[in-house]
């Protein structure tokens, strides 16, 4: 692998990565929306809308795996999730079908799960519970890489990322923190592992408390370093100044649950 292209580069994620991974390839490619303000002169660029098939197509061409950070990071109105999450997802697969791109590794979310309860460990293999219309998106986002490594044999890996921070600023957090250098490690076992076809891993580092079974990231080599215990101090203190959200708490998707909340029916234990 020598050429990648990060999508999302200008975003709090892609500029992490854009340092971390500064040097891992000998062509490493940026692009999003917006030009990043603090863009070096070293680092290649390319400005383009997700929703311009054209555009992709440029952004993509020539590139032999795409870290997919690009598009709505957080819940909003349907028409701007169907826009840059479906519709420029779409645009971008279509794209690397085309370039015949070999590996893609996509920004999935916790949100495409978010309505199990915190009482329950998931794996990989239960069923979607999208917390949002923007864990929509991902949960789409993931059946749609699917299909094209079945179909058109990209290698796709969907990263289901918890929260990428310097460390855990609340209680939830405690259990979805994902170190930006583990992601870096969860992103390499995606563009560089031989047995990638298809898989579907989550985002989180060492951490004591855990609501996923990520065992297949570590089947595939994955040896997160960061552990969200080491700040549960910091942590737990932040928690108490937060208001109650009966809802929130109870499930994994905290306030993307909330959010919107007007089922009748009990709080669902399973």
């Amino acid at each position: 692998m020598r050429s990648v292209l990060i999508t999302g580069a200008a975003g709090g994620v892609g500029g992490r990565l854009r340092k971390l991974m500064k040097g891992m390839y000998p062509d490493l490619r940026l692009s999003d929306l917006k030009t990043p303000t603090d863009l070096g002169a070293d680092e290649t660029f390319i400005a383009a809308d997700l929703t311009d098939p054209a555009a992709v197509a440029r952004m993509v061409e020539g590139v032999e795996g795409i870290v997919h950070l690009g598009g709505v990071s957080v819940e909003a109105p349907w028409e701007a999730i169907l826009s840059a999450n479906i519709i420029g997802l779409h645009n971008l697969f279509e794209a690397a079908r085309k370039t015949k791109v070999k590996r893609i590794v996509f920004a999935s979310s916790n949100h495409a799960v978010g309505f199990y309860p915190r009482r329950r460990k998931i794996g990989t293999g239960q069923p979607v519970r999208p917390d949002s219309r923007y864990g929509v998106s991902k949960a789409f986002g993931e059946a749609l890489g699917a299909f094209y490594a079945y179909k058109h044999g990209i290698g796709v890996t969907a990263l289901r990322i918890g929260n990428v921070d310097d460390a855990p600023v609340d209680k939830r957090r405690l259990a979805i923190w994902l170190k930006p250098e583990d992601l870096v490690q969860l992103i390499r076992i995606g563009l560089e592992h031989p047995d990638i076809r298809y898989e579907v891993m989550y985002g989180a580092s060492d951490n004591e408390t855990v609501w996923w079974d990520n065992e297949r990231a570590f089947q595939l080599g994955y040896r997160p370093v960061g552990r969200g215990e080491d700040s549960r101090g910091a942590a737990m203190a932040a928690q108490a100044k937060l208001p109650a959200d009966p809802v929130g708490n109870w499930y994994q998707g905290g306030t993307f649950c909330s959010a919107e909340y007007d089922s009748p029916l009990p709080l669902a234990e399973d």
